[in-house]
């Protein structure tokens, strides 16, 4: 029987491998990478320097394949089905990876950015690849530090309050409006900076973009003052390397 590993590797900082997942790298005998795109070689190269850091040469392998195209201009329904397609297509390359580079008995494993369970796709993309019944092998999980743990962290603050609820949602969520009844919202990957559209209300901001890697940028402080800032940073990092992975908590100041 096949086996895979789907293994969080953390927000970027080779520190944050667990324990675990440095046991599950060196039981692994196949490491599958996706090319991502205009983010893929620095990507890729934190993967490969993880396996180094804790790897012998010559004890695994790396296959790398171009990721399925995706929609990401679409919205609501159609929304829906773009992401429907794309992992459905992603479903396919995985069982082709899998069934063509992974022996009976080998190990195979996905290197998840951050946590497996938070904003990622793998989990059920590979229930799919399963469900179709062309490959069969086990999974087992092995969690990560997510982006939102790190945002907190290096902005020193927890993620709710005293008996009050957080709610993580997406760009395309927050344009719709603020949740009801939540006052701290984490945002992921807001690609339309929605927080501008909150820059008038009495509200903090903790912003931070490729967070856990050499090239993290902070931004912390009341919205109306911290949204400009944000901005240019955002906009001067995006044009600089090409790409950009961000994460921010909205909190709402108490009310009466």
């Amino acid at each position: 029987m096949r086996r895979i590993h789907v293994i969080g590797i953390g927000a970027g900082d080779p520190g944050q491998l667990t324990l675990q997942a440095v046991g599950a790298l060196r039981s692994t005998d196949v490491f599958f990478v996706l090319d991502k795109g205009e983010a893929a070689p620095e990507l890729t190269g934190l993967r490969r320097d993880m396996l180094r850091a804790h790897l012998e040469e010559g004890t695994y392998r790396v296959v790398g394949a171009p990721d399925p195209e995706r929609d990401r201009s679409a919205d609501g329904a159609a929304h829906a089905r773009a992401v429907g397609g794309w992992r459905s297509a992603r479903a396919g390359l995985y069982e082709r990876l899998i069934a063509e580079e992974l022996g009976e008995e080998q190990t195979g494993a996905f290197l998840v950015w951050g946590d497996p369970s938070l904003y990622d796709s793998t989990l059920a993309v590979l229930e799919e690849v399963l469900e179709r019944g062309a490959v069969a092998f086990a999974y087992d999980v092995v969690p990560g530090v997510s982006s939102v743990a790190a945002l907190a962290a290096r902005h020193r603050t927890g993620l709710s309050r005293i008996a009050r609820p957080v709610q993580i949602t997406t760009g395309r969520r927050l344009a719709e409006g603020f949740p009801e009844g939540v006052d701290d919202v984490v945002v992921m990957l807001d690609a339309h900076r929605t927080f501008r559209q909150y820059a008038d209300q009495d509200m903090d901001i903790y912003w931070g973009a490729y967070l856990g890697t050499p090239d993290e940028i902070l931004v912390s402080g009341p919205i109306a003052e911290a949204a400009p800032r944000i901005e240019r940073l955002r906009a001067e990092a995006r044009a600089r390397k090409g790409w950009i992975m961000d994460t921010y908590l909205l909190r709402r100041h108490p009310r009466d």
